[in-house]
């Protein structure tokens, strides 16, 4: 009843850009993406074919819900498609028959045991809708291109058994570990697991397995290994004989063991799952004994957080924050640290495949601070420990850790080298507002007592170059350096209180007055430097300019009280003036704007009518953007196209407006 009354929040014709299909790590991330789940095969985030096949056989006829062929298969109705938190849900009808098809990457942020296993399942459900009963098989399978980068890399695979439970697996053959890194490309090391109970698994040709369920004949497995994952194209496959009756359940497990998943320092981590189990296999036997349990709590996980969100922004709102959450998480990695705690890493998706990029880690900052705070410590706490190396010897914080998978130094700007196209006043107002914010929720100062040189060594900075930015990139760098940045300047300013509160929490009273005091006197004068004709500049040196002043949202967080309400009002009635069909643009130079900046600038309204008049046109875009791509966060306000970065964790700043006043 919970997972119908989740389904029953959405709107019946929201049509996400790409629907989520199994969602774990950067590597392993498929998703549909186009209106129909059999007009295209699934893909990678990045574009590339991960294809997977279903269909079913009802009464002897066989019928495909899934993938563009085989041609000898007639594609099933899709009757409906709903994206929740963790659950992609799909519906189909033919012959009698409706059948829905479960996929579930149980990514429970809270429970980061739960969170950080690679496994999804895909549950067939079917019903006769006209009340007869059916003889029903259905088949699944997916294809090596998961597990390579490029299909002409040469995979081999295998079945094999782990007590009862049958398992089939396929890997890159050469099995280059951590060896290759950057944007545009895709895991090939470890090994794609597959396993279904009551199936007939086999690991063979793909036009072999699905011709041989066409036909009603056993599949031949070809174990003919190594070969290109384009020759023959090799898959692992299940067929699942459902029996005859009026309604039937099946389900298969899919899971992805990368073996290391990062390098961090020279050093090879594990995936944090790693930790409570041995091998892969070990996890997939632990997840097929929780199946029904683990499929019940993310249903009412769903239930529950669509109400929460819908209470909160809306119809419009729930809908993006759910199609926003697989991908937030999926974005990341989990790993262990080798000291008890887990690591989280980003990567920065088609944006330039740096690894723990700080101002990606700001922007998705309000998910982790809404559902698992020590998440965002663990992406925190790496950046620190470099910061803090002999190797970063700039007076600011750094903007990333390396190019995913290797944490092995900064890679942006200058670098290491020089302080060339770095980003000295963002990194550091999101180092100290983040450790703030954390430091706050977690209602301790553990952390920040941990690295109070550092933070205080930031602090220092932007007290003596905040207020007035020189010319300098932020972390909207796409749109150049800027010199005078108003919004730069309201970070710097925020993180400033920000510290004063760590100061507080430390109990250096005297030193939190001044810091206080400092960051309310730069406030003042912000207000007087800004000032346009009652909203705020883009630039102080720039009048008739404007900009979305996005990090204003922590003053109220925060409860740093810097501002009066008037400035954020102020700035939303400007706002709401501006708009074009797809949303608000980021500032007044371009038409494009930033799907996490609209809403972080919504939350400054103090009107639920306000706020909602500035999500809306973001959920019009989200309906119909031509770009069938896991939501972009930088996208064109009147065409509504992709201007470009897909598939980032930056989408969990959608969740901004459940972060509770600290």
């Amino acid at each position: 009843m919970l997972a119908l009354a989740a389904i029953a929040l959405m709107t019946q014709d929201f049509r996400p850009p790409a629907a989520p299909l199994v969602t774990h790590t950067p590597y392993f991330s498929i998703w549909s993406m186009s209106d129909r789940l059999t007009d295209d095969w699934p893909r990678h985030w990045t574009g590339a074919v991960n294809a997977m096949c279903g269909m079913i056989r009802i009464d002897g006829k066989v019928f495909r819900f899934m993938g563009p062929g085989p041609a000898g298969a007639p594609p099933m109705e899709q009757l409906s498609l709903r994206v929740l938190p963790t659950r992609t849900v799909y519906r189909f009808a033919a012959a009698g028959i409706e059948l829905g098809v479960e996929f579930l990457s149980p990514l429970l942020a809270e429970d980061v045991e739960l969170a950080s296993r690679p496994v999804t399942f895909i549950t067939f459900t079917s019903m006769a809708r006209d009340r007869h009963r059916h003889d029903l098989s259905i088949y699944f399978d997916i294809t090596a291109e998961s597990c390579v980068n490029t299909p002409d890399q040469k995979v081999a695979g295998e079945q094999h058994r782990l007590g009862e439970m049958e398992i089939a697996s396929i890997g890159s053959d050469k099995q280059d570990v951590l060896v290759r890194s950057g944007d545009d490309v895709r895991i090939d090391w470890g090994s794609l697991l597959l396993t279904a109970p009551g199936a007939e698994l086999t690991v063979g040709a793909a036009h072999e397995t699905r011709t041989a369920f066409l036909n009603g004949r056993p599949a031949q497995a070809d174990l003919s290994f190594p070969r290109s994952a384009d020759d023959k194209w090799p898959c692992l496959s299940a067929v699942i004989s459902l029996g005859v009756g009026r309604r039937k359940t099946a389900h298969v497990a899919l899971a992805y063991d990368e073996v290391f998943c990062t390098e961090y320092m020279g050093k090879w981590l594990r995936p944090w799952w790693r930790r409570e189990f041995s091998s892969a296999e070990a996890l997939l036997a632990a997840s097929e004994t929780g199946y029904a349990r683990i499929r019940k709590r993310a249903a009412n996980y769903d239930a529950n957080l669509m109400r929460r969100l819908q209470n909160r922004g809306g119809k419009e709102y729930a809908e993006l924050a759910a199609l926003a959450y697989q991908q937030c998480i999926a974005a990341h990695c989990i790993v262990d640290s080798g000291e008890g705690k887990p690591f989280m890493f980003s990567k920065e998706n088609f944006s330039n495949g740096c690894i723990g990029t700080v101002d990606v880690t700001y922007p998705g900052s309000p998910f982790f601070l809404v559902f698992a705070p020590d998440l965002l410590e663990a992406q925190l706490e790496p950046v620190m420990r470099y910061a803090e190396s002999p190797r970063w010897k700039f007076p600011f914080a750094p903007h990333d850790l390396g190019t995913y998978p290797l944490a092995n130094g900064q890679v942006y700007g200058g670098g290491e080298k020089t302080q060339d196209n770095q980003m000295p006043v963002e990194e550091c107002g999101n180092m100290l507002i983040m450790s703030a914010a954390l430091c706050k929720t977690q209602k301790s100062s553990e952390f920040a007592d941990r690295h109070w040189g550092a933070l205080t060594f930031w602090a220092n900075y932007l007290r003596k170059r905040g207020l007035d930015p020189e010319n300098q990139l932020c972390t909207d760098d796409f749109a150049g350096h800027l010199a005078h940045n108003a919004n730069l300047s309201l970070k710097a300013i925020l993180a400033i209180g920000a510290y004063a509160q760590l100061c507080e929490m430390r109990g250096e009273n005297n030193a939190a007055k001044d810091w206080h005091s400092a960051a309310r006197s730069m406030a003042n004068e912000w207000r007087r430097l800004a000032e346009d004709r009652g909203h705020s500049r883009l630039a102080f040196d720039k009048p008739g300019t404007w900009s979305q002043k996005y990090n204003l949202v922590w003053d109220e967080i925060l409860g740093l009280n810097l501002f009066p309400e008037s400035v954020r009002q102020n700035e939303i009635a400007h706002y709401l003036a501006l708009q074009n069909r797809f949303g608000l643009p980021l500032d007044s130079r371009k038409g494009y704007t930033k799907l996490d900046w609209v809403v972080w600038s919504a939350c400054l309204a103090k009107k639920r009518g306000d706020f909602d008049k500035l999500i809306q046109p973001v959920h019009v875009w989200a309906h119909s953007t031509p770009d069938r791509v896991p939501l972009t966060d930088w996208f064109d306000t009147k065409t509504g196209k992709c201007v470009g970065f897909r598939a980032r964790s930056v989408v969990g700043g959608v969740f901004l407006p459940l972060v509770k006043k600290l």
